[in-house]
């Protein structure tokens, strides 16, 4: 008969918003924990970096200022960082794995940078490393693609994977806000940084396409592969373009599994952040304000879809306890959990290889044969034209061009000929169109 096993202690990283959850929920589901997972879940500790700061509802005897003490205890048996950042998450994570304890972590930017160091850890010494918590919030996304769908053969995801862009685009879309009072609305209302740049540059998505792609395909896949673009440069005319086209304009992150010629694993994977139009009958163009949502394309399961609270401290930390009473019931069980496998080694694919659309306007002279010379320099670079539409302005023209699919290397050296045209004074608005053709 095996002896009953005391209470797990786990050691905390960090006690900051989302932190300060983790103790709250450990606190109020305690009972609720230690029946699911079979034996009590404790904190032994939580380090900080200022142990004089008082915290609403974390208690002052367990703070620590010494982190590297903290996570080689011998009296620890799980370690959770919510700190971020590269240093010194990843020593820190490193040296828990290095003594046998198994890690959950909600950083982003550290997987997407040098999540393979972390993953050979992980195997060679034989702990667990769960990370729901980075990427959409409480959604529960990654373990489907981890162990859900591990059977199937994912071909597609795209989706919303951040919440302060997706509010900014859905107040200029839905009240016509500009981009800077939108933005200062997210400000307000805590859904962006003082420093917005790692939401409106795509930083903070380019890293959450990363980690998805991984998984999905199986593949080797870093931020510094994913094509980025962000929002600071999308308009009122562009939303207003889109409005025109029954459309909506969302950030979208899109991971493919790019099929070669005889249809087998693939010649490689498309990985790439940017603003681009969808028709409002997309399910993904009913997503408002700060919400995320994810369209993953497999196989066999078909399309499904992953909808919810994609940030704030509530929802990562509910994505966190769910990582905690997995890794426990594994401690307790002596089984350890799934570790990344990366067999396939697809080759990222260039921006210039992805076939896409375009939709582009244009303010051009009000003559003869504008049209015709556009349409021939689409021609001569092997780029079809699905629709046009032409709205004189006395002088000027305003020109509407909607391409086919295309390779978006020719779609976009089309648009720099476009640009050195006499006749065409301004390119007022160019933009990618994803969504059904």
């Amino acid at each position: 008969m095996k002896p009953e096993r005391g209470p797990l202690r786990v050691a905390l990283l960090g006690c900051g918003v989302v932190g300060t959850e983790v103790v709250r929920l450990l606190r109020e589901q305690a009972v609720d924990l230690a029946a699911r997972v079979g034996v009590p879940l404790e904190l032994a500790g939580i380090a900080v970096r200022r142990a004089d700061k008082v915290r609403a509802g974390v208690a002052k005897e367990l703070l620590t200022t010494d982190a590297h003490g903290l996570v080689t205890r011998d009296d620890v048996d799980i370690v959770i960082e919510v700190i971020g950042g590269i240093e010194p998450a990843r020593t820190l994570m490193l040296e828990a794995m290095k003594t046998g304890k198994s890690v959950i972590t909600a950083n982003k930017a550290l997987l997407a940078e040098d999540g393979a160091t972390l993953f050979a850890a992980a195997r060679e010494y034989g702990a667990d490393l769960y990370y729901e918590a980075s990427v959409a919030g409480a959604i529960p996304l990654l373990r489907p693609l981890r162990e859900s769908l591990v059977g199937d053969h994912v071909h597609r995801v795209l989706g919303i994977v951040n919440g302060t862009t997706n509010y900014i685009l859905d107040q200029m879309d839905t009240y016509g806000a500009g981009f800077n009072d939108a933005l200062e609305e997210a400000q307000a209302l805590g859904y962006a940084e003082a420093d917005p740049t790692a939401d409106v540059e795509g930083f903070d998505a380019a890293a959450k396409a990363a980690i998805l792609a991984q998984l999905a395909f199986h593949t080797p896949v870093v931020a510094a592969d994913v094509h980025r673009e962000g929002i600071t440069e999308v308009s009122a005319a562009d939303v207003a373009g889109a409005k025109g086209m029954d459309c909506v304009v969302k950030l979208l992150a899109i991971c493919e599994r790019v099929p070669s010629e005889d249809g087998r694993n693939g010649r490689g994977v498309s990985v790439r952040v940017y603003p681009a139009m969808i028709p409002r009958s997309h399910p993904l163009a009913s997503v408002r304000e700060a919400y995320n949502a994810v369209f993953v394309e497999a196989e066999s399961a078909g399309s499904l879809m992953f909808y919810g609270a994609g940030a704030g401290g509530a929802p990562t930390a509910s994505a966190i306890l769910g990582d905690l009473v997995a890794v426990a019931r594994n401690v307790v069980g002596g089984t350890p959990g799934p570790v990344e496998v990366t067999y396939a080694k697809l080759p990222v694919l260039p921006m210039g290889e992805t076939v896409t659309r375009y939709y582009i306007q244009l303010d051009v002279a009000d003559e003869a044969g504008v049209l015709a010379t556009v349409a021939e320099e689409f021609a001569r670079h092997g780029v079809s034209i699905q629709a046009v539409r032409q709205v004189g302005l006395g002088e000027e023209a305003q020109l509407v061009v909607v391409t086919h699919r295309a390779p978006d290397a020719a779609l976009s050296a089309t648009v720099e000929v476009l640009r050195g045209l006499e006749m065409v004074r301004e390119v007022a608005s160019v933009m990618r169109v994803e969504g059904e053709e």
